[in-house]
């Protein structure tokens, strides 16, 4: 039987068993370190390196799966891994609307928008995973991150939205549901 071959539930299982908490851990710890960078740099320098965070989240979530002896998205053709790839592609296309929208001088935007677009990749992995933890995620984020932007004063805003972003990343580690082995989810759907 191939992947196509098999029913929602059970591509879904398999998505489960071979997705990782390493995207998570290595979006918290680049976002934690661009809130801390936030306290002291100016921000146009933070809303600059936030174009890159999904630069810096994808390696280090490959090399905390390497660490672990697994390799991030080998699943043998789930079509649900390619579907939230093309989720990461999708956002990547809409980073531009960022730069864009700050084309006022006003970095702050980059910054909120990259925060808001980069958690846009939870709706495709909750729906791959049938975890609602994603669609949460996505929302709590966004609205979140508006709230930061509009009502926290300079010079904390660009830490204060790096913040909830950390905080939808441990809700969501704190929640979503528990990832296996490869066999352990094959074994669920046998």
């Amino acid at each position: 039987m191939t992947m196509t071959d098999r029913s929602l539930a059970e591509l879904q299982a398999d998505f489960r068993a071979t997705s990782t908490n390493a995207m998570p851990i290595a979006g918290l710890a680049a976002w934690a370190a661009l809130g801390v960078a936030g306290a002291m740099l100016p921000e146009r320098t933070i809303a600059n390196a936030s174009l890159y965070i999904m630069a810096v989240i994808l390696p280090l979530a490959f090399l905390i799966e390497r660490a672990r002896g697994r390799n991030l998205f080998s699943n043998d053709g789930n079509p649900l891994t390619t579907l939230f790839l093309l989720g990461i592609v999708m956002v990547a296309l809409t980073i531009p609307l960022a730069v864009i929208g700050s084309a006022g001088g006003q970095p702050l935007l980059v910054l909120l928008g990259m925060a808001i677009l980069a958690g846009v990749v939870w709706i495709p992995y909750g729906w791959a995973a049938d975890d609602k933890s994603g669609i949460v995620h996505a929302v709590g984020r966004g609205i979140g991150c508006y709230l930061a932007y509009g009502l926290c004063p300079a010079p904390w805003t660009a830490s204060a939205i790096c913040a909830v972003v950390v905080a939808a990343y441990l809700y969501s580690l704190a929640v979503m549901r528990p990832v296996g082995s490869a066999a352990e989810g094959r074994a669920a759907t046998a």
